[in-house]
């Protein structure tokens, strides 16, 4: 079995905001699979079903952010998991708004659902990071991420979490690149990848570059600037 945790604070009054982009990715997840109907256990609600055939419980820990690991250290120990069993979805302020990344380990980075979990799950879980971005100002980081998306994040948001829901079954693997690739060609990295290929034709030398953005026009037939240019465009090379 593999947990699934979304990370983020219950009750309506936080549901919209930049913290709680993990609770709206397994929202995203038991949508648009086959998953029994939300019920509270382990201090969470939770989800059983299955994901390209492996048995899966999705998490919204409702112990509040800072004691997330509570729920989902109760739930591991129960089905008796290993922390690599986990994978949590959290919001990340170090990552570009709409950026995702995959992590095995390493430190909390001051995430304090990442600390919870940390001290109840071990260190050796898989987290999916939501970049939300960062203010700017580290004064004003608390108000961010516990401040609701903006309407125009929602180009962002919805196709990301979207892509999450369909390349679900990617989360199983260990090869997180390809799932990597399709939620950051949701969110318009396929614009990028086509805008450096359209700058790619560098690699011609500047003579050469002259010479194809010039033979169309008529040339000067005689003189000092015709003799220059028959010495350049000549076919003995650049």
């Amino acid at each position: 079995m593999l947990i699934i945790a979304g990370l983020g604070n219950p009750g309506a009054k936080y549901s919209e905001n930049r913290h709680n982009i993990g609770f709206m990715a397994v929202d995203a997840i038991h949508r648009r699979h086959r998953f029994s109907p939300w019920s509270k256990k382990f201090k969470a609600e939770i989800a059983e079903g299955e994901i390209a055939g492996e048995k899966v419980l999705l998490m919204k820990p409702q112990t509040f952010m800072n004691l997330s690991g509570e729920a989902v250290g109760e739930a591991m120990r129960f089905y008796k998991l290993k922390p690599a069993d986990i994978v949590a979805i959290h919001d990340e302020l170090d990552l570009p708004a709409g950026r995702a990344r995959m992590k095995t380990g390493g430190g909390h980075g001051g995430h304090n659902g990442l600390r919870s979990l940390d001290a109840h799950c071990g260190k050796d879980y898989r987290r999916l990071r939501l970049g939300i971005g960062h203010p700017g100002d580290k004064e004003r980081v608390h108000g961010h991420v516990l401040g609701d998306f903006a309407k125009i994040d929602r180009t962002w948001l919805d196709p990301l979490l979207d892509a999450i829901a369909d390349n679900a079954d990617l989360l199983l693997q260990p090869d997180e690149s390809k799932l990597m690739n399709k939620l950051a060609l949701a969110t318009g990295g396929k614009e990028e990848t086509a805008k450096v290929k359209t700058e790619k034709p560098a690699g011609q030398s500047h003579i050469r570059q002259a010479r194809n953005s010039a033979q169309p026009k008529k040339l000067p037939e005689t003189g000092p600037m015709a003799e220059m240019l028959k010495r350049m465009f000549s076919k003995k090379g650049d």
